[in-house]
């Protein structure tokens, strides 16, 4: 035993300058940018990742102890990025986002996304049930703010009003809506998320309340025969939105996940590796957000023809169904084999 401790402490004495000199760049690095480095380190740092890994190598073979391996790896993986690492614009990086990275988050977020998918049916299904049974109800489950005079003391011609309104005089204030559609929606989104490090219990209420509520206005229009035409309306920018919603609930679900079974990891480092993906979830929800106002604000306020909306509805069904199963596969899902 104390062969292998004087062997260890040989072994480092030798070769520890390189290492710290090599942490130390890899740290400027990882703290501003390789610009940080001077022409003389840049040409030291891939001889000084070579010599690293030669050391990790020998190290290995002769079995040093633990917490010098340990530390080798970890130095060897983070100048790995710095010296082979490649460096995207924005635009690149949005596309990769886009085209691979979310699409194997929703999947591997799958099962979270699902449960809050399930509480927002719920709250749908109660809310149109309760709403059947007793009209007055739809007071309790829709906001004053939301509702915008629209409740069981309306006429069916009032309601059916709100179905089409907009129309060629609609002009430039359609886009102030969507943008409000935007911003309030999207609140609505990280909030969901937000409160899942309240270990998740307050996001699902908030997606069951959500759910409430237009589950009531599908009762509500249900009995004035407006059903059809009241999910026409609906379903061209809610399959969009209630996705968004559902994504940012997910995502909150993840975080609680995280916390409630930590795994082999502490709870905050596994609340780090998760919360890292949740937020990415999240960001990319937000994208969802924005289409799913531009299509409220816009398309749905301009185009009545019922057929038409749903055509849209199925068209949007289907793109999300094929983006978040089909795009994306491929060696960056092996991710899923190391969570």
């Amino acid at each position: 035993m104390a062969g292998i401790t004087l062997r260890s402490f040989q072994f480092r004495r030798e070769r520890e300058a390189t290492w710290r000199e090599l942490d130390l760049m890899v740290a400027e690095v990882e703290r501003r940018s390789l610009r940080a480095l001077s022409a003389d380190q840049l040409l030291r740092l891939p001889m000084l990742y070579r010599a690293t890994l030669s050391s990790l190598s020998v190290a290995r073979s002769i079995s040093l102890d633990r917490n010098l391996l340990d530390y080798l790896e970890s130095l060897s993986k983070r100048a790995y990025f710095c010296v082979y690492g490649t460096r995207t614009g924005a635009h690149d990086a949005a596309w990769q986002f886009l085209s691979r990275r979310f699409p194997q988050l929703m999947r591997r977020a799958r099962w979270h996304v699902a449960m809050a998918a399930l509480f927002v049916l719920l709250g749908m299904a109660t809310g149109w049930l309760m709403t059947a049974g007793e009209p007055d109800l739809f007071y309790s489950f829709v906001p004053e703010t939301v509702a915008q005079d629209r409740g069981p003391a309306s006429t069916t011609a009032a309601l059916r009003a709100v179905l089409y309104s907009g129309g060629d005089d609609a002009g430039t204030a359609l886009h102030t809506f969507a943008s409000f559609l935007f911003t309030n929606n999207a609140r609505i989104g990280i909030l969901a998320f937000a409160l899942g490090f309240a270990l998740g219990v307050p996001t699902l209420f908030l997606l069951f309340a959500n759910g409430l509520t237009l589950g009531a206005f599908a009762a509500l229009y249900q009995s004035r025969g407006l059903s059809i035409e009241f999910w026409a309306w609906v379903l061209p920018h809610g399959i969009t939105e209630l996705l968004a919603v559902v994504l940012c609930g997910g995502a909150g679900l993840l975080l609680a996940d995280a916390i409630v079974f930590p795994g082999r990891h502490t709870r905050l480092e596994t609340l780090a590796i998760r919360g890292r993906s949740a937020a990415a979830l999240v960001i990319g929800a937000v994208a969802l957000f924005f289409v799913a106002a531009l299509i409220e604000g816009l398309f749905r306020q301009l185009v009545h023809s019922v057929p038409l909306r749903y055509a849209v509805a199925a068209a949007s069904a289907a793109l999300w169904i094929g983006y978040f199963t089909l795009w994306g596969r491929g060696r960056a899902d092996d991710t899923d084999r190391h969570r």
